[in-house]
């Protein structure tokens, strides 16, 4: 009897995967913030704990983010990483129309990005879309990478941030500590995605 290879899953990019994806996605970022407004307003102050607490909600939406619309979509190559990028789309989209129909009502937290622009919120959903877009996309390429990289891929994503933060607060840049992680995050996923691309044979 002859062995049969195993079969391999195919890349989801089809319109149901990123539609139903993407809202997930864009449910579970309003839970996050959510999440986030509760601890600011009930976690003490005390000894930076509301800021350590803040920092864990934000990497912990960035882990879901960028890596959960790749392994919605299977990816593994273009078709796969592009499936996660507009799932990353369109779950910010989502997330804009809960965050404008539910939390502006309530006036959940304070808009300074409107003020900011004059009173508009056009300025900043792009950018809020792009970012979205960005993290899902660059999420896609290290996950259809991960195979050069073993579980080295996740360790780097989830302690890189650590040490620049480490390093951020040890050089008194005076950011707040959930910002300082989110900027981190960025920016290790970004250059992971550099060397995931460098290393592309």
């Amino acid at each position: 009897m002859s062995a049969t290879a195993a079969p391999v899953a195919s890349e989801r990019s089809d319109f149901r995967t990123v539609t139903v994806g993407g809202a997930k996605l864009g449910v579970a970022t309003a839970v996050a913030v959510v999440a986030f407004l509760a601890a600011s307003r009930l976690v003490p102050i005390t000894a930076s704990l509301r800021g350590a607490v803040e920092a864990l909600i934000v990497l912990g939406t960035g882990l879901a983010v960028a890596f959960l619309p790749a392994r919605w979509t299977g990816a593994r190559s273009t078709e796969g990483i592009a499936g996660a990028a507009a799932i990353g789309l369109v779950g910010t989209v989502v997330f804009s129309a809960i965050d404008i129909v539910l939390l502006r009502p309530f006036k959940a937290y304070p808009w300074t990005w409107d003020a900011i622009g004059g009173g508009s919120t056009w300025w900043y959903l792009p950018i809020w879309w792009m970012l979205g877009t960005f993290l899902a996309w660059v999420g896609g390429m290290v996950t259809a990478r991960q195979a050069m990289f073993g579980g080295r891929a996740v360790a780097a994503v989830v302690f890189g941030p650590l040490v620049l933060v480490i390093v951020a607060r040890l050089a008194g840049l005076g950011f707040a500590l959930p910002l300082e992680a989110g900027v981190a995050y960025t920016v290790v996923l970004a250059l992971l995605a550099l060397v995931t691309l460098a290393r592309k044979g």
